[in-house]
């Protein structure tokens, strides 16, 4: 491997001993785009054949070992490798991996203070919970899937490319960041790519080409370029629970946050025993405070507490005053932020577990998800969220109804990738209204000067959607103390097989 230029590398999923079929589809392929630098090779490698078994057999007994390793090349490129499977036995046998061959290969890497990440990691299993925040994963049992030790790892090592196998599966998740938008100095991205079995019969994709230049040979400002469809990390979350297990430590929500939701059904939380959250430390970070009475701040004694519906650990779902419709609802923080942008990490994250938890509440009535913000002259952020009957208008609908009306105001309304992070297009403290439809897709406009403040109420309270225009006022929709806590009852009860706030 010579330095200087992008490497030529080609990726295997399981071989399953049919070493033949390998090298003469990579023959092929030579033929028709030239040398590879390397050829690597994930999953079952050996398989179960008379003459792998034979192969194999030292490794089985003992006699030669392979289960971890950094292998770094003249070019620099770095691969760090993590073989066969998870076992919680020791001693383990050679062809497997136990948590203490992950922490002696993560510390071998991590030692050096000017660590970055690798090129590419191998590992046979695939790291668990890696689908979370990406695109669909079809075909697999996610509760048997992946090791925990592998997300660990992964998350650790941040490798820029991170192959696996295994599950008989072709599985290119979109790149995921590496840092906290804001938070930390941007690094690279990293992908996720499973690859099938050799010999399957469906035609999955085995084999994945790529060029690669290694990390320490790169432009620092090329390196952490973040592309559109960039994604959260799948593993953070699940290992700050992890560390927190590890350590014993437990936390509880700080009592100002937290009251009691009289004669609601099934188990919640309390203020002595509520779900830890996984980000929280022995001394919780205070969001900012507001500069006078806020409606929104759960702790605020403005707070309409019979319109709440739900309480996470960082967020709440409540009725919306004034609402659309009897199941018009807002998300909103349980401590005093303004916008998306200013969320923490760990808001984020419940944000995105209320959102899909109201989809699929909505779905099972028959209704559609829209959700809108506008940042602009409010202090405290709150998604709307406005359910639309299925049969009322179809999701191009009410996307042409956001696109016509905003025309109409000589504003303009832009789509905006589906797996876009808004911290990346919008810089903090600027003004936007933003729409999101549960299809995936966004509309995001860029308030310069003026901004009609009903414009997203106006929008779905129009006769292309909802039909009701005399409601496009909030101040014009008043119910009774009586009619709001009917709605609110009404709607915990039909919500709670989807709350994700009560334990289990």
């Amino acid at each position: 491997m010579m330095s200087g230029r992008a490497l030529k590398i080609l990726a295997c999923g399981d071989v399953e001993g049919k070493l033949n079929a390998l090298f003469n589809r990579v023959r092929s392929i030579q033929k028709k785009s030239g040398d590879f630098d390397l050829l690597l090779c994930v999953g079952n490698f050996f398989g179960t054949t008379a003459e792998a078994e034979s192969e194999w057999a030292e490794y089985k007994s003992g006699a030669k070992k392979g289960r971890k390793g950094v292998f770094t090349g003249a070019s620099g490129l770095q691969i760090a490798y993590l073989s066969g499977t998870e076992t919680q036995h020791e001693p383990a046998p050679a062809y497997c991996f136990t948590s203490k061959d992950v922490t002696t290969l993560q510390s071998s890497l991590m030692a050096s203070s000017k660590f970055k990440g690798v090129d590419i990691l191998l590992t046979s299993q695939w790291p668990k919970g890696v689908w979370q925040y990406g695109n669909n994963l079809e075909a697999i049992d996610i509760k048997s899937c992946g090791s925990i030790s592998v997300a660990h790892l992964a998350f650790a090592l941040k490798p820029r490319y991170h192959f696996a196998a295994l599950e008989g599966a072709n599985y290119e998740r979109l790149p995921y960041r590496n840092h906290m938008t804001l938070q930390e100095n941007a690094q690279h991205v990293s992908r996720f790519i499973a690859l099938a079995n050799l010999s399957n019969s469906s035609k999955k994709k085995y084999l994945y080409a790529f060029n690669i230049m290694p990390l320490s040979s790169m432009d620092p400002v090329e390196l952490v370029k973040q592309p559109m469809d960039v994604t959260e990390s799948p593993y953070r979350k699940m290992t700050k629970e992890f560390q927190k297990t590890k350590l014993g430590e437990t936390a509880t929500e700080e009592s100002q946050f937290f009251f009691d939701l009289s004669k609601r059904e099934g188990k919640k939380r309390s203020s002595e025993g509520g779900r830890p959250s996984p980000h929280q430390s022995k001394q919780p970070r205070k969001p900012p405070q507001p500069t006078g009475p806020c409606w929104f701040c759960l702790a605020s004694p403005e707070v309409e507490k019979h319109l709440v519906i739900s309480i996470g650990t960082h967020c709440y779902i409540a009725l919306a005053k004034g609402s659309l419709t009897p199941d018009h609802v807002l998300i909103l923080p349980i401590g005093h932020h303004q916008s998306v942008l200013e969320l923490p990490s760990e808001v984020i994250e419940e944000v995105e577990e209320c959102k899909l938890a109201l989809k699929k509440f909505y779905k099972s009535i028959g209704k559609r998800f829209v959700m809108f913000e506008r940042n602009y002259r409010s202090q405290h952020l709150q998604l709307q969220v406005v359910p639309v009957p299925v049969q009322c208008c179809t999701i191009d609908d009410i996307k042409e109804a956001f696109i016509v009306q905003a025309e109409e105001q000589q504003m303009e309304l832009l789509e905006i990738p589906e797996h876009s992070d808004l911290k990346q297009i919008i810089q903090p403290g600027s003004a936007y209204f933003y729409v999101e439809l549960d299809s995936g897709e966004k509309l995001l406009h860029r308030i310069k000067k003026q901004f009609p403040l009903q414009f997203g109420r106006e929008v779905l309270a129009s006769e292309s959607v909802l039909n009701i225009p005399d409601k496009a006022n909030w101040r014009e929709c008043k119910y009774s103390r009586e009619d709001e806590e009917e709605f609110a009852k009404a709607f915990r009860e039909g919500f709670q097989p989807y709350d994700f706030s009560l334990l289990e």
